[in-house]
């Protein structure tokens, strides 16, 4: 299954956990690492501390969509992640942006993500990676941005 993971990062070495983030999810089992976007470096949104440094990656992968969750929680973890209130800042944060063209709706794991299409830092990296990419119920991702068009965005690498 094709699937498209967002990641992030603004503590510590960010830039260095994306990287990481990008070789851990090549060493997943049953997945292989397709490509990935450039680095972007952001503002938060609905967060604060210091800029988040941004990637997007496609992998191709057996695993299933939750295990697939668990095993980027993992990663997170293995980055020393703590959730102490939602959106806290964080050292790691993956998430499933796309699942194939699948719909999943579980109180843990909802996709496509449901606020992947408000958020810059998913689009632009997604695109720069899928530029035909479609999000299963809304149509092409690229119709979004527009109203993403007022977040500032900076390519890094």
């Amino acid at each position: 299954m094709i699937a498209y993971v967002g990641i992030g990062a603004n503590l510590g070495d960010a830039r260095a956990n994306v990287g990481d983030a990008l070789v851990r999810l090549a060493a997943l089992p049953a997945t292989a690492l397709l490509r990935h976007s450039a680095s972007y470096v952001s503002a938060p949104i609905d967060s604060s501390g210091d800029d988040y440094i941004n990637a997007v990656a496609c992998i191709d992968t057996a695993l299933d969509a939750p295990a697939l969750l668990a095993a980027l929680h993992g990663i997170e973890i293995a980055h020393g992640r703590a959730r102490p209130y939602r959106n806290a800042p964080r050292t790691l944060d993956l998430d499933i942006l796309l699942y194939g063209d699948a719909v999943i709706d579980l109180p843990a794991l909802h996709v496509p993500h449901p606020r992947m299409l408000e958020r810059a830092f998913v689009l632009v990296p997604l695109l720069e990676i899928a530029p035909d990419a479609e999000v299963p119920g809304h149509g092409p991702a690229r119709q979004y941005l527009s109203a993403v068009a007022g977040q500032a965005i900076r390519r890094i690498d």
